[in-house]
């Protein structure tokens, strides 16, 4: 194995721990990738199968509110939208799934963000 085959596969064995961790039917996920330029996050509801919210930087919907801001200033902004979106939608509980990612930056300012907008996990 090369070294990117290595790092791939260090970094799925990281996202299976996580997420075999974090799966549970009774509670929603609350799921976020992070690409080198965006961040995404969504509510996925594992019991049906289904994504009940979902939002990234790429939204044209929040894309006047993003302009001029950083990375993690956009990701703490997705975090607030993600939440109010899943407390429309009548969830209020969820376990927080950082896949292959660490707990730092653009991961834990939108886990903050959701937190303080109301999420609770």
């Amino acid at each position: 194995m090369n070294a990117s085959e290595i790092k791939n596969v260090r970094r799925l064995r990281r996202r299976r721990h996580v997420r075999r961790r974090v799966r549970r039917p009774d509670v929603q996920r609350l799921s976020v990738h992070r690409s080198l330029a965006h961040t995404y996050a969504q509510v996925v509801d594992d019991a049906t199968g289904r994504t009940v919210c979902g939002l990234g930087t790429t939204a044209r919907s929040i894309a006047s509110e993003l302009a001029g801001k950083s990375k993690t200033e956009k990701a703490a902004f997705v975090g607030t939208e993600i939440a109010k979106l899943a407390l429309e939608k009548g969830v209020s509980t969820v376990v927080f799934d950082r896949g292959a990612f660490k707990y730092h930056g653009r991961v834990k300012a939108l886990a903050e963000a959701a937190r303080e907008a109301g999420l609770k996990f």
